[in-house]
């Protein structure tokens, strides 16, 4: 549902990739224009360690990471992507 309203630079031209594979992780979205990695998670990813570390890594290389879960994307996808295009207009700050 999050990738048809994302692609093809949908969302006010900002072009999101999927499923891109960097640093030994899969990110489930990323713009590289704005740094900005969107995960779409399940119950299992609940207080995930792993998640923490990949997070820190990618928050280290300047990226912000966006985080809902996937009854968020599936019930609210209007307040997902409000939250998205708020990230995406503040990115220099």
């Amino acid at each position: 549902m999050l990738w048809q309203v994302i692609r093809d630079r949908k969302l006010e031209g900002f072009k999101f990739r999927r499923q891109v594979p960097l640093a030994r992780y899969i990110l489930d979205f990323v713009c590289f224009e704005a740094k900005i990695i969107i995960e779409v998670d399940g119950s299992q990813h609940a207080e995930n360690t792993a998640d923490k570390v990949r997070d820190d890594h990618f928050k280290a290389e300047g990226f912000r990471i966006l985080r809902f879960w996937n009854d968020e994307v599936e019930n609210s996808l209007d307040f997902v992507c409000a939250s998205i295009l708020t990230q995406l207009r503040n990115r220099g700050e």
